[in-house]
């Protein structure tokens, strides 16, 4: 029986308002300590966006890691479900309607595995052996058209409904949260982003970002891209890279 490998993290993040917000709406959680990384992305043109992201934020970071995949991956989506019924009950405090909502996707290493929980439209990437594949879909208008086959991918960026998700916390009484599991290979390099980022660099220059050696330079470098390209919205990045442990 081959002997498991075990494995440490580095990760690095940056974030930036953009060039047309206000405020930044987009939050986002490093815990290399503990295997956990989140982006949130609060919901544009509603109110409260950015508390939506940061109550996200803020319940994960209190995460109790768990030593079994199974459990930590059920304590992460129990948590999310706590702020979605939070973010519902303070939204109906209010008389107009408004929805306080976030995008939301997260990883969790453990045991040589990889977690990946999303709702919503921010993303996640993995570069493995110099291929680079996204391995959330996006819940939104246009992602269900492009499955349907009514419009091409590369036409999505562009539809007047690329702006319109299917799913978010906070965005309705009920969340469904899905969950991809894969297993680890040494130098794995992970990538979670808000939508700021897709909207201005495409995944095929993604993956060359991804395979650069310097680690730490990466979100920043990914987010002065997307500002010289407009950055029209809030644009966070967070890069995650897996070294094993040598053996004794």
């Amino acid at each position: 029986m081959s002997e498991q490998k075990t494995y440490s993290w580095v990760s690095a993040g940056a974030t930036d308002v953009g060039h047309v917000r206000q405020i930044n709406e987009d939050a986002y959680l490093e815990r290399s300590d503990i295997g956990l990384w989140v982006v949130a992305d609060g919901m544009g043109g509603h109110h409260a966006g950015d508390v939506a992201s940061s109550n996200i934020i803020d319940v994960l970071d209190d995460t109790n890691p768990s030593n079994r995949l199974s459990d930590y991956v059920d304590e992460v989506e129990d948590r999310i479900i706590s702020v979605n019924d939070q973010l519902v009950k303070m939204a109906k405090q209010h008389d107009d309607n408004r929805t306080i909502g976030s995008t939301v996707v997260a990883m969790i290493a453990l045991d040589g595995h990889s977690a990946i929980l999303w709702a919503g439209d921010s993303r996640a990437y993995r570069c493995r052996n110099n291929e680079c594949v996204q391995l959330t879909r996006d819940h939104s208008q246009v992602e269900e058209m492009v499955q349907r086959g009514l419009i091409l991918p590369e036409e999505a960026e562009e539809h007047p409904a690329s702006n319109v998700i299917t799913r978010a916390v906070g965005a309705a009484d009920n969340i469904y949260v899905d969950v991809e599991i894969d297993e680890i290979q040494p130098n794995d390099t992970f990538l979670l982003c808000s939508d700021g980022l897709n909207k201005h660099v495409s995944d095929a220059e993604i993956g060359q970002f991804l395979q650069h050696q310097n680690l730490e330079e990466i979100p920043q470098r990914l987010v002065e891209t997307t500002l010289q390209r407009g950055a029209i919205d809030n644009i966070t990045v967070i890069v995650i890279r897996a070294f094993a442990n040598s053996s004794n």
